[in-house]
């Protein structure tokens, strides 16, 4: 679990986040009903927030590790953490339900930013890949809405619920 109240790229590991219907995580830069990240408040300040919540799955820390970057949770901005899910393949609108009383909705991909490469050069370019017909894979996590607030803590479990079909894959947000 991880928050900043200043906008920068790593956000501090916390015992706790209490997440907050319609606005995101309590004490967080990136709270709000409306766009909180800074590029996109230039270009339109009322457009709704869907990036309140930053899911990053522990296998991609991982996969970084393993290619030789040093990658713990919050550093590359998402404020929770998941093992075990599959996060990249969940479709637009599902809800993750974190601890005993939050309720995340999906809304789409991360699209990594040049700051990864400020963090650590060439990490931009270690979490986009290619799939089987060439398409760009953007590894770099999930956004979400907070549909129902509530404390999440390091360990909590996850339930996955997926919309009714058809599915529409994540997009950037």
């Amino acid at each position: 679990m991880s928050r900043s109240k200043e906008y920068t790229f790593s956000k501090p590991n916390a015992d706790s986040i209490t997440l907050v219907a319609g606005l995101g995580v309590e004490g967080d830069a990136h709270q709000g009903e409306t766009v909180k990240h800074r590029s996109r408040m230039a270009r339109d300040p009322s457009q709704p927030n869907l990036r309140q919540v930053h899911l990053i799955h522990a296998e991609l820390h991982d996969e970084l590790r393993a290619a030789g970057f040093t990658v713990e949770p919050g550093q590359i901005g998402e404020n929770v953490t998941t093992r075990g899910i599959d996060l990249l393949a969940l479709p637009t609108g599902t809800r993750l339900f974190l601890g005993e009383e939050a309720v995340v909705e999906v809304t789409g991909l991360r699209n990594p930013c040049l700051q990864l490469d400020h963090f650590q050069r060439g990490l931009q370019k270690a979490v986009l890949d290619r799939d089987e017909e060439g398409n760009l894979v953007r590894k770099a996590g999930i956004m979400s809405i907070v549909l129902t607030g509530g404390v999440v803590r390091p360990g909590d479990t996850i339930r996955v619920e997926l919309p009714a079909e058809p599915h529409s894959a994540l997009q950037p947000v």
